[in-house]
């Protein structure tokens, strides 16, 4: 991984190139949040179990955090086990929540090298004891990190957070500590569990899905959108880089007209 850095500025990005990001782009998204898709595809079409290929998809996800450190991105998230997940076979989610934790418990020690700061999202009642320790214990470590912010959805659904942050919302009305109009954009997005990050610039979506699939749908409201055709341990950091090109050469309105614009 790269050296420990400081924060970049908002659209700032490294000048320094590496094998890991090839050719970074002048106008960098501040915030990336990726759907990491087709693991099971990946084992299958090589022939494997489907937990190869989630050990697969985790090596490239350990890879994908190095670029975007190095390329200058200041917050990645990476959904990484949806409240949907939980209907998968007992053996795969089993599978799943090990590799949670050895993989928290494996890079931790690099993360602090990276000056890399950990956070999950999500809902941690219903994961496993372990799992939660583990989470623990590297947010804890990695709490003073002032480089990369690494987000990881895990046990997360967007209408789920939605409705958790409806009820929060509205316990504070109930205690008389809010008052209903009170409530606008910036009060709700506190409640979030991604309260305190920017939102997403970029969206990024692997194995050619065209679906959000109930992540940050909040969060990703004016998010440029990019799908990858590539299985996701398939997805390289040239294929981030591409991303973050395409996502440098777009023109971004928010709704307003650019002069010159039709």
């Amino acid at each position: 991984m790269a050296a420990p850095h400081e924060r970049p500025d908002r659209g700032g990005g490294s000048e320094e190139a590496s094998s890991d990001s090839p050719a970074t782009p002048p106008r960098m998204p501040v915030h990336v949040a990726v759907i990491m898709d087709g693991n099971g595809r990946w084992a299958r079409a090589h022939g494997l179990p489907r937990a190869a290929g989630h050990r697969a998809g985790a090596e490239a996800a350990r890879r994908i955090v190095r670029a975007a450190g190095r390329a200058g991105v200041r917050v990645l998230t990476l959904y990484s086990f949806s409240t949907e997940n939980w209907k998968r076979p007992t053996d795969e989610v089993d599978a799943l929540m090990a590799l949670c934790r050895d993989f928290l418990l494996r890079e931790q020690d690099e993360l602090r090298r990276e000056n890399v700061r950990f956070r999950q999202i999500g809902r941690r009642a219903g994961l496993p004891p372990d799992v939660v320790r583990s989470i623990e214990e590297v947010e804890r470590r990695t709490a003073d990190a002032t480089g990369l912010d690494l987000v990881v959805a895990l046990n997360y659904g967007a209408r789920e957070e939605i409705v958790d942050a409806v009820r929060a919302l509205a316990r504070r009305v109930q205690a008389g500590t809010l008052q209903p109009d009170a409530i606008d954009e910036a009060t709700f997005a506190a409640a979030l569990s991604t309260a305190g990050l920017p939102d997403p610039d970029l969206l990024i979506r692997s194995a050619g899905e065209m679906r959000v699939s109930n992540f940050l749908l909040w969060q990703i409201s004016y998010a440029e959108l990019y799908v990858s055709p590539a299985l996701w341990p398939d997805f390289t950091p040239a294929d981030f880089a591409g991303a973050l090109r395409d996502f440098a050469a777009r023109d971004r309105r928010f709704g307003a007209v650019t002069p010159g614009s039709v």
